[in-house]
């Protein structure tokens, strides 16, 4: 079966693919970009999953300090004085 396609400029697009990877026909061309497509498109995780790394990484270092106070810290840190 042969691939026709009614979009001028998909047409085009799929002509210059088959022209850049050396595909023998147009649909080979086609068959190969779409192929490609779904693998990157399955090969990303989803954002719920890229999160869940991160928080997982973060809850391995241990619990929180309640008493913790960042303002001080940074304060500190660049030599500021205690205004409290």
């Amino acid at each position: 079966m042969s691939l026709y396609i009614r979009d001028n400029e998909v047409d085009a697009l799929a002509r210059q693919l088959q022209s850049a990877i050396r595909a023998p026909t147009k649909t080979e061309a086609v068959r190969i970009a779409l192929k490609r497509e779904l693998e990157r498109a399955n090969a990303v995780l989803p954002l719920s999953e890229r999160i869940k790394k991160y928080q997982d990484a973060a809850s391995a270092l241990g619990p929180d300090d309640p008493t913790f106070d960042m303002k001080k810290f940074m304060d500190e840190a660049w030599g500021e004085p205690d205004v409290s």
